[in-house]
């Protein structure tokens, strides 16, 4: 996590408590160093977020501080929560930690009488849900793909052939039954989809492929039109 996102999580985890959190605490849910938190603080401090307390006893953020409100409707934020239950269809179980954080931050920014909307059970996502793959951890695939960094992949396709595959990953497209990793097939030169549940190791390879994201994914999908395919349904 970057030392930015994590200034802003310690805020959220303070904001949302009514007594002191230790450091130890927070670094458990932010899987970190309890020496980092103590530098987070002590860095927030120093930019005036009115944070009390010390090693020891605690932490807890002064009654008046805020962050920015969040501008949604009741209408707008119904949609939040409700997308935010589809992710429990999917095998991404860091995202469906993820949707528990937004779901607190949403509550906790929400004025009492909305909150008590929000935690009326109200909204629900129903339908098959995707079992995690077992030899691909989705949060990585997703980290390459911001970081546009290669991929080398043990994948065995949908007749049992196995092989060894390094890829520049593009895209991720989550099913009820599993996701596909869109990419860029080194071995193929060309463009593959790679069922997540065929993949049976997957490790980060040497190199990158910065600055060329944007435009394999153009041509991924200017291959919808010339084929008249789905976004997935060719596979490996």
């Amino acid at each position: 996590m970057r030392k930015a996102s994590r200034l802003f999580e310690i805020i959220q985890i303070l904001r949302l408590e009514t007594r002191p959190v230790t450091a130890a605490r927070i670094a458990e849910n932010l899987e970190v160093t309890v020496r980092s938190i103590y530098r987070d603080i002590a860095a927030l401090q120093a930019m005036r977020v009115p944070i009390e307390g010390g090693r020891g006893i605690g932490y807890i953020l002064r009654p008046g501080f805020d962050l920015p409100p969040l501008m949604f409707s009741i209408e707008e934020t119904e949609a939040i929560v409700l997308a935010l239950a589809l992710l429990e269809r999917t095998g991404d179980e860091e995202l469906k930690e993820a949707a528990k954080r937004v779901n607190q931050k949403i509550a906790g920014a929400m004025p009492a009488p909305l909150r008590q909307v929000l935690r009326s059970n109200a909204l629900h996502a129903w339908g098959t849900i995707a079992p995690p793959p077992s030899g691909l951890d989705l949060a990585l695939v997703r980290r390459a793909i911001r970081d546009e960094r290669k991929l080398l992949l043990d994948y065995r396709d949908e007749y049992g052939r196995a092989s060894e595959r390094t890829i520049r990953p593009l895209a991720l497209i989550y099913y009820s039954a599993t996701a596909v990793v869109v990419a860029w097939c080194e071995l193929r030169t060309a463009i593959r989809n790679f069922r997540a549940d065929r993949v049976e190791h997957c490790e980060e390879a040497e190199g990158y492929f910065r600055g060329e994201g944007d435009g394999l994914r153009d041509l991924w999908i200017k291959g919808w039109r010339v084929n008249g395919t789905a976004a997935g349904e060719y596979v490996g």
